[in-house]
């Protein structure tokens, strides 16, 4: 079994962090960013919510910068969500891996696993919904746990059954909508959730 994670508002919540950075971005080129509104609506790439508010031709640059300022300002703020700490370990207490696979590039994703001692066996980066199922396809992944619609598209795509947590910008409704197999308030349903589905996997 390896059970896979998105990472932002479903493992850990980066939004007071991610807000800085934004705000950080702001000063150092004076466009406007309204951060609350930019950390409302995490999940997609970070260069889809970058082209709201630069033009096309700063885009990338825009991105840069972010990427440069975000150790300094996200890392710190950032924390686990509630059960996420114990929804890894009853992942490895069942003899299972547990794979992180997100929208953020890997090394600053590795820098908040580091930074929380959220141990992982494999992180893929960069990737955002039906990308994401070539990374959970290539670890084996058997499933997939997310915050976001597109995360359960991810777990579609790669033929896995899809955990949605409300705990980010999509309601239950959207999240089940989308998929999924089941949905939770939050990480602390997960152990029991995984349980039942390892039990309905055995009787098939």
């Amino acid at each position: 079994m390896t059970v896979g994670f998105d990472l932002d508002m479903t493992l850990v919540d980066s939004r007071p962090g991610i807000a800085a950075t934004y705000r950080a971005l702001t000063e150092r080129t004076g466009v406007p960013v309204d951060a609350d509104v930019a950390v409302s609506r995490l999940g997609p790439p970070l260069r889809t919510e970058i082209a709201h508010w630069f033009p096309p031709e700063q885009v990338e640059e825009a991105v840069a910068v972010y990427r440069e300022l975000y150790p300094a300002y996200a890392i710190t703020p950032t924390v686990p969500l509630p059960g996420a700490v114990a929804a890894l370990a009853a992942v490895r207490d069942r003899g299972g891996r547990v794979l992180v696979v997100t929208s953020k590039v890997g090394r600053l994703a590795r820098l908040h696993l580091d930074h929380l001692g959220l141990a992982v066996d494999e992180l893929a980066g960069d990737l955002f919904a039906e990308e994401k199922a070539t990374a959970l396809r290539a670890h084996g992944a058997t499933h997939y746990v997310g915050d976001h619609v597109a995360d359960m598209v991810a777990a579609a795509a790669a033929g896995v059954p899809g955990i949605a947590v409300a705990t980010g910008p999509c309601s239950a409704d959207e999240l089940r909508t989308a998929g999924a197999a089941t949905v939770l308030a939050d990480l602390t349903g997960f152990p029991a959730a995984l349980d039942g589905m390892i039990r309905l996997a055995l009787r098939q």
